[in-house]
Formats: C-alpha cells, sequence, structure tokens
C-alpha cells in the first residue's frame, strides 16, 4: 500500500492532454570553486515518479551537484529547471524537499512536534500543517514512534522522521542524500520500501548513494557523475550489459595479502584489487573452460585462497571499471 503524493498549496494540475515537465531539468550546469571546475556543461533530467542514482567516487561533485539543484551556491553557467520552472524563483524551490545526510532534526522534541515545527516553517497554517503531517507520517510508517522523543530513536527512525518533515511542503522533487548511512539492515531494507512507495506516489526521487547495491535495487536508471559530467546514464541492466556483455566476473577471496611477485602476477593477468588487497577481482568469459583454466591457474600458486567465485557483473563492477577505483565505502 501507498499514498498519493499531495500538491502543494496552489500548484496548477497539468491538463491532461499536456504532459507533466520533468521533476528535474539541468542544462549546461558549470560550477567552479576558484579555478577548479566540479561540473562542465552538465545535463541531466530526472522524469515525474522516477527514481534516479546518482553515483561517483568521493570528490566527484555529488554534493555540489546538490547545492546548485538546492541554489546554495551560483553556477558559472547553465540552467536549473524543476517541475518546469527555474530555480531562481522561489517557487520553483518549494518544489524540493532536501533529506541531507546528517540528521536535521531538534533532538529534545518528538517526531510529532518536529513535524508540525518544520510544516510551520515551511510557510503552511497549523490546519495545512496537521493535513500534511498525517499524509508524512502514513509514507514514511511513522505512527508509532511519532510521539517519541527523536534522541531516543533509532538510525532508521530518525531518517524516516527527516524523510516526513521533507515531504511536508508537497515537494515534486524529493533529494535523498546517502539516507541509509549509519542503519541496521532491517532499517535499510524498510526505508528502501519507503523510497519505492514515495516514486510510486508520483514523487521524483534523487538518490545520492555510495551504496551501489540499494541503487542497483531501488534506481529505474543511474549516472555516473565523473569529469564534471553525468554519463553513463541508463537502466542498471542495459549498462551493464553494454559494458559486460555476456562475460561474468570471477572473485578471489584470501586469507592473508599476496607477496609482491605474486600481486604482480595477478596484475598481469587483469586482475584489480580491493578489499586492501583480500580480494581480486576480472572479467572472464563465461564458457565452462575459460572458468576452470583460470581457476586451476589461481590454485598452483601461492595464494591462500579463501575462495573462488562467479557471478555476474554489478554496479560495483561498473564502477571499479569506470573509475579504476575501489568501491565507495
Amino acid at each position: 500500500m501507498f499514498v498519493t503524493r499531495q500538491p502543494t498549496e496552489g500548484t496548477q494540475t497539468d491538463h491532461p492532454l499536456e504532459a507533466a515537465p520533468p521533476a528535474l531539468e539541468i542544462s549546461g550546469l558549470s560550477v567552479r570553486y576558484g579555478t577548479r571546475r566540479v561540473t562542465d556543461a552538465l545535463d541531466l533530467t530526472i522524469a515525474t515518479s522516477e527514481i534516479f542514482g546518482l553515483l561517483g567516487p568521493n570528490g566527484s561533485g555529488k554534493t555540489t551537484l546538490v547545492r546548485a539543484i538546492c541554489r546554495r551556491l551560483k553556477p558559472a553557467a547553465g540552467r536549473i529547471r524543476i517541475a518546469g520552472e527555474q530555480n531562481t524563483k522561489r517557487r520553483a524551490l518549494r518544489r524540493v524537499g532536501l533529506v541531507p545526510q546528517e540528521i536535521a532534526l531538534y533532538p529534545h522534541l518528538t517526531a510529532r512536534e518536529n513535524l508540525v515545527t518544520f510544516g510551520r516553517l515551511s510557510g503552511l497554517s497549523h490546519q495545512q500543517a496537521m493535513s500534511a503531517l498525517d499524509f508524512a507520517v502514513e509514507a514514511t510508517r511513522l505512527t508509532k514512534h511519532l510521539d517519541d522523543a527523536v534522541h531516543t530513536l533509532s538510525g532508521g527512525w530518525k531518517r524516516r522522521a527527516n524523510i516526513a518533515a521533507a515531504l511536508l511542503h508537497g515537494p515534486s522533487l524529493l533529494i535523498l542524500d546517502e539516507p541509509t548511512v549509519g542503519v541496521d539492515i532491517d532499517a535499510r531494507n524498510a526505508l528502501h520500501t519507503v523510497i519505492r512507495n514515495l516514486g510510486r506516489s508520483g514523487l521524483a526521487v534523487l538518490l545520492t548513494t555510495h551504496d551501489l547495491d540499494q541503487a542497483q535495487a531501488l534506481c529505474g536508471r543511474v549516472g555516473f557523475l565523473r569529469d564534471g559530467k553525468v554519463s553513463p546514464v541508463g537502466r542498471p541492466v542495459d549498462l551493464l550489459k553494454d559494458a559486460f556483455g555476456t562475460r561474468c566476473e570471477l572473485l578471489v577471496d584470501l586469507y592473508e595479502p599476496a607477496r609482491t611477485a605474486t600481486r604482480d602476477m595477478l596484475k598481469r593477468l587483469g586482475f584489480a584489487s580491493r578489499q586492501l588487497g583480500l580480494e581480486w577481482s576480472r572479467m572472464i568469459d563465461a564458457s565452462p573452460e575459460a572458468q576452470a583454466g583460470l581457476t586451476d591457474a589461481l590454485h598452483r600458486t601461492d595464494l591462500r585462497i579463501k575462495e573462488i567465485r562467479f557471478r555476474e557483473p554489478d554496479l560495483d563492477s561498473l564502477f571499479t571499471r569506470l573509475t579504476g577505483e575501489d568501491t565507495p565505502s
């Protein structure tokens, strides 16, 4: 079950024959810090009801892009439209809900008190705030902890309350910055359900995350921010097929790091190191003959092998290929 997003007060409903504008449309965006160009003529479009994953290594500019969308910094060039309106207008910025990575709630107030407070701060009347609170609480399944002080809540429930606060003014675009950092696996899965239901309710979601499994599970499309642009962009299944075809990934887990000479040999064979040298991986033809031959060769080395396994490539594999870096933690 999921709820339908309430429109912001004063929002005009679209004519049934007219297509709704994208929730977010970025054209030619360039942002500079001094002489360093963080984004370079960047283009990105996110449709209504879409969950889009923005991925990239640390320092690639994800936070800078979010700040530009929210007009917290002025770009050197380019245009940003939110639900069809330029983000230079206050009305457009009210169509954005931002959930930062750090919890942004008053810890000694209850979840309910926080939501009423944030509703009023967003310009809603008391009656509007109470109506919006009902919607936000149902959307995030926050009911049983509504009257608990925030500082007593677990990380997962704090995240839900933070998301609820960002929904009160009826945004068209919800930005979630690392929404499951610091939560356990059960809370993570529960938050995934909340995020999926928000997308189904008509809300567009921009998800920035280092959790590539999360992005693959939740996002209809993902984009990699690197070298100032978002590229490649597409459905995870399509990006993986374009990058790897029918090949599979061979992973070798070790009890201890390989010796220098063996490391050099693994690199010559096309392996890349992960987990401080305790995991090595490479793409390989999916035929049984190719797999058996390489497996036999590995067993003839001095490696202390814990496990050898094969799997289909995932976004971790693509991240490593695109950036040449270990998967972000």
